[in-house]
């Protein structure tokens, strides 16, 4: 069945790359062993109407792309995490 995750992407980690690497990755809630250098945090991957909740400590300020690495979501479920100084 569909599911989605969120998964923040370190500053200049190709999208499309990580993506396509993901479709292999069903086992680590479609999280690319090969590529764990490029997750700053990421949430299981869940279905319909369920929910989950990550704590995890902010990178740097500045902004960061955030995916759904499902198989073919990252096109369209994806968007930017902006961390601002205190």
């Amino acid at each position: 069945a569909m599911g989605h995750n969120w998964v923040l992407l370190t500053n200049g980690t190709n999208k499309a790359t990580f993506g396509s690497a993901a479709v292999t990755a069903k086992a680590t809630d479609y999280i690319p062993q090969d590529m764990l250098d490029n997750v700053i945090a990421n949430t299981k991957t869940i279905g319909g109407g369920e929910e989950t909740t990550i704590v995890f400590d902010s990178p740097e300020k500045g902004y960061y792309d955030f995916i759904c690495s499902f198989p073919g979501h990252y096109g369209v479920m994806q968007g930017s995490f902006t961390v601002k100084p205190r």
